[in-house]
């Protein structure tokens, strides 16, 4: 592969974190106004129509591959991702977000693991690099600081049990991201290409949601006032950071991809430090190094 491909790749991957990241960002209020469910359907809904607009103008829908095999694979490329979607915000819902949200964060293993049994091949370099740059990920996401015991919490003998199913839906997040990822860009985008497929994969997730909105008893009402700028600006943002995600798995190699692109946490993190002045610890300071010293490693 060649340098140009792989610099491109980078760009790509560090794109889709940072759109990754703004989309999180402005979902965190979104979720907390009209709920989680609702919040993931109605920014599905915006990307969906967004990208359709584009890909009616940009002719995208002529370079897929003939047959029902592409289709079928996106699709189920898309039941993985609100599958994993919904695992993340409800680990987020129940558990504790200093432990959850590196557990979710840790799904560029297992798509590196699989990248590298399908056959990919990286040097040392980057191999250190994707290794520094997922323990920079982990440690930018991570809270060390002790927080207060709530005394409902200390006489409350499910809150041990209220923490292990948080990481459990966390571990089933990372399980799905992973192995998403690494099924889009082996098996789903050189069939289907890169635009189509997050079209796919958002029409999937609106369908899904709409079925399972009943029986799981989640509301899907429209909701009132500006919230809808918002949940169009998450939906737009994070369409926008799988299509940069996408086509740098077309491009470059999967395993750095797939470890750049999960910067988001880190991303949001920096954006919290920012807008709300949250204190960033030391540890997240040392692994927002690691991941800039990753990612040289992983360019070169």
């Amino acid at each position: 592969m060649g340098v140009v491909e792989n610099s491109l790749g980078v760009i790509l991957g560090l794109t889709g974190a940072v759109c990754w990241g703004l989309a999180d960002f402005a979902a965190r209020f979104a979720s907390r106004r009209v709920g989680a469910y609702r919040t993931l359907f109605f920014m599905q809904f915006f990307g969906f129509i967004a990208l359709s607009v584009y890909l009616k103008f940009a002719g995208g829908f002529s370079h897929v591959a003939p047959g029902w095999q592409p289709w079928a694979f996106t699709a189920v490329a898309g039941l993985l991702n609100v599958t994993a979607s919904l695992s993340l915000y409800y680990s987020f819902e129940i558990g504790v977000m200093s432990i959850v949200g590196p557990v979710s964060s840790s799904y560029p293993a297992l798509t590196v693991a699989l990248s590298i049994a399908s056959g990919e091949r990286i040097n040392a370099l980057r191999g250190i690099g994707i290794a520094v740059t997922l323990t920079g990920v982990i440690l930018a996401a991570m809270s060390f600081a002790s927080k207060p015991m709530n005394p409902l919490d200390a006489a409350n003998p499910s809150t041990a049990s209220r923490l292990s199913r948080g990481v459990g839906w966390a571990i089933l997040a990372a399980v799905g991201f992973g192995f998403m990822f690494w099924f889009l860009g082996f098996h789903v985008i050189p069939l289907v290409g890169d635009a189509v497929s997050v079209w796919v994969m958002r029409l999937t997730a609106l369908v899904s949601l709409a079925i399972f909105a009943l029986p799981t008893r989640q509301s899907l009402r429209l909701p009132h006032g500006r919230i809808w700028w918002q949940l169009a600006a998450v939906g737009v943002m994070d369409t926008a950071a799988y299509v940069a995600n996408n086509a740098g798995l077309h491009i470059g190699p999967v395993s750095v991809v797939s470890v750049l692109a999960s910067l988001y946490g880190a991303v949001t993190v920096l954006l919290s430090w920012i807008f709300l002045r949250e204190r960033l610890e030391r540890s997240q300071w040392l692994g927002i190094v690691l991941i800039f010293a990753g990612i040289i490693c992983v360019s070169i």
